[in-house]
């Protein structure tokens, strides 16, 4: 097994002398600075590339290929941006650089209220916290029916977490959430993020899996022809966000996979970690299986992965806040 390290480019403040010394021989990275839905180019790929073999480093996994939301909406320019990807696909391949991560989040992507979360080692984390998300979506974003997606008890609880906020605090839970995350599909102001919430409201989670499909179909034949294996990175975190349709959660997620049946792939089954202020709870070992034998059904690999942590609360999307809020003047 390669141990690899996950790099944000040369503006990360880890460089990749630390990395080496962290004992690291790979990196997981991407081109974050190239607009989504433009071609990965061999001159933009290589100097990634280079700038980490001088350091003693490998450029092992792409973090993340960006879907431009124009392909998830199959509207617009899509039928560019498919071109555009599937040629990116090709330059890394050709680079030698053969797996490729990419997710189908719509609009958000992969999201989280708190970017420097500090744990009681004085270490920081990403986290997600819900009443923190809620207050966005009901008080700043006000956007229309958002109580109804949520409880009575979380409406209540993300009340009392916006009334304690100042305006300080506002603005940055708005750039946390809205203003786009490293291998994220781009950012927003607050009017654009209600436009485009409002591009999926009519292409429910039948249509989205429709053109993920749809896309797998565009672009699995180029990647194979290149060499270059496709991950896609499961919905983070698994349900919705914005009223907006997730297709990679559920067990129920997993039947349009085996139209994937007979391609070169692996799947990784991560089971959801609970946290006592979600309803959301981690699925029985009895599902976790059923989940995995839906796909193996279909002759497709798969790797249930197992999670250490748990217990202290310390496994992958636990970490998160435990102090009150303080309250606003």
């Amino acid at each position: 097994m390669q141990e690899t390290w996950r790099w944000f480019g040369p503006a990360d403040t880890v460089t990749p002398q630390q990395i080496r010394q962290a004992g690291a021989s790979g990196v997981v990275t991407a081109l974050d600075h190239i607009n989504t839905g433009e071609v990965w180019s061999l001159e933009e790929i290589k100097a990634r590339q280079s700038l980490l073999t001088q350091n003693g480093l490998e450029w092992t996994v792409v973090e993340s290929v960006p879907v431009h939301q124009d392909i998830k909406l199959r509207t617009g320019h899509y039928k560019t941006y498919i071109n555009n990807y599937r040629q990116s696909l090709v330059n890394l391949g050709r680079l030698g650089i053969k797996r490729v991560c990419y997710n189908f989040m719509p609009v958000v992507d992969w999201t989280r209220t708190n970017l420097s979360f500090e744990l009681e080692n004085a270490s920081s984390a990403l986290r997600f916290e819900m009443s923190d998300f809620i207050a966005y979506d009901v008080h700043i974003l006000e956007r229309p029916g958002a109580v109804s997606d949520y409880s009575q008890a979380q409406v209540d609880t993300a009340a009392q977490r916006y009334s304690a906020m100042s305006e300080e605090e506002v603005m940055h839970l708005e750039s946390n959430i809205i203003a786009g995350l490293p291998g994220g599909e781009g950012s927003y102001d607050r009017q654009g993020i209600k436009e485009a919430i409002d591009a999926f409201q009519d292409i429910g989670t039948t249509g989205l899996q429709r053109n993920l499909q749809l896309f797998l179909s565009d672009i699995i034949p180029v990647a194979e022809q290149a060499g270059v294996v496709l991950a896609i990175h499961p919905d983070d975190p698994p349900f919705s966000l914005f009223g907006l349709p997730r297709v990679v959660s559920t067990a129920q997620d997993a039947s349009p996979a085996i139209l994937l049946a007979g391609r070169r792939l692996h799947i990784n089954l991560i089971p959801y970690n609970s946290v006592s202020e979600l309803q959301f709870k981690r699925p029985s070992r009895e599902r976790q299986l059923a989940f995995a034998e839906v796909l193996r059904s279909a002759n497709l690999s798969v790797t249930l992965r197992r999670s250490l942590g748990g217990e202290e609360e310390a496994a992958c999307g636990q970490l998160r806040r435990r102090s009150a809020p303080s309250v606003r003047p």
